[in-house]
Parts: structure tokens; C-alpha cells; sequence
């Protein structure tokens, strides 16, 4: 019930990749990219992943930072270019080595789910350079099979058919 009336208190919205999310900031100071498109220099977003759902596989152009805010664990996992898996957990009980942030690197694939027993996540996400739906490619699960067979687990838990 909780992450509903965080849907509604913070008019959260669905996420293309899933879940749901609200832009918190963006700088009014911009920047040119290496590829020469112009972005702000930062973006700030509300995510919020309940129980039953995922954040499905998808990469950007730009680091983007995880912070914990609220609820139970979420796992964070991605895939590096090169095909190399790499998971965390973000949470609330550092003694159990769950992070209250973690860094995804730009170009990697990645996608959450909340950890067993959790209701709901409530994360921030910030980008740098600022974040821009041209820059967010959603992945299919038959092309990113291909490309990683080695993370075939992975592609199926967080793609869709």
C-alpha cells in the first residue's frame, strides 16, 4: 500500500523500462557531449520499483548514480560492454553489505528488481551528463542474447518476451 501513496504523494508516472519515476531535477546549465548533443550537466529522478515488477535491461549515454532512499533491498545488475555480470544489492542494512549507492557506468546494460521479501524501493537516480530519452536504448531480449550468451540468466530475468 505504501508505494502506492508514493505513486500518488510524489505523482510518480510508469517508467518505459518499468516501475515507476518522477524528474526531481535538472541543472539549467548545459554541456556539449562527446557526440556533440547537447545535455544539462545533471538530472536527478524519484524511482520506485514494488514487488513484482523490474527495471528491464537498458543502457545510457552517461554514468548514472543509485541511491537508496526508502523500503527494502533492490538488486542492481548490468552488463558490462565487454559481457561481464556484476550485481548489488542497495539498501538499508549495510552490516549485510547492501550499498546506499552504487555507480552503473555509461554504456552498460542494466536493470533492477526488488530483492526477495522487499514490498518496494524507493531509489534516486542522478545523471551526468544530464539524462535525455535519446540517449536510453530499452533492450531486446533476443538481440542482448546474442551479444551475451554468457549472461543468458540475467537477459531472461530482465527482459521481457
Amino acid at each position: 500500500m505504501l508505494s502506492l501513496e508514493l505513486v500518488e504523494q510524489y505523482g510518480l508516472e510508469p517508467h518505459p523500462e518499468g516501475g515507476f519515476y518522477k524528474e526531481t531535477y535538472r541543472s539549467s546549465e548545459t554541456m556539449t557531449t562527446r557526440g556533440g548533443a547537447q545535455r544539462p550537466v545533471s538530472t536527478g529522478i524519484l524511482f520506485l520499483l514494488p514487488a513484482g515488477e523490474k527495471s528491464r535491461l537498458h543502457r545510457i549515454k552517461s554514468d548514472e548514480l543509485w541511491h537508496f532512499h526508502l523500503g527494502g533491498a533492490l538488486r542492481l545488475t548490468s552488463i558490462s560492454p565487454e559481457g561481464k555480470v556484476a550485481s548489488v544489492v542497495l539498501g538499508p542494512d549495510i552490516k549485510a553489505g547492501q550499498l546506499l549507492q552504487h555507480v552503473v557506468p555509461a554504456r552498460h546494460w542494466f536493470g533492477a528488481e526488488p530483492a526477495p521479501g522487499s514490498a518496494f524501493s524507493l531509489v534516486g537516480c542522478t545523471v551526468a551528463p544530464g539524462f535525455d530519452f535519446d540517449d536510453f536504448d530499452l533492450g531486446s531480449r533476443a538481440t542482448l542474447l546474442t551479444r551475451f550468451p554468457d549472461a543468458r540468466e540475467v537477459v531472461l530475468k530482465l527482459t521481457d518476451k
